[in-house]
């Protein structure tokens, strides 16, 4: 897998868990800690992709 297509596929996972938690927020009553693992997954993945990036 070269890094451009490594980077697209973490772009999409980014996404994803961007609209998770966005999905989850809105609910009532979802886990605050199950939305603030996502977020710090979420963040994992952003500077993976600025670290690959560059």
């Amino acid at each position: 897998m070269s890094v451009q297509s490594h980077v697209a596929e973490l772009r999409k996972k980014h996404q994803h868990l961007s609209d998770e938690v966005e999905r989850a927020q809105r609910l009532p009553g979802t886990d605050d800690i199950a939305i603030a693992a996502m977020k710090k997954e979420k963040l994992r993945l952003k500077e993976e992709i600025e670290r690959l990036s560059h």
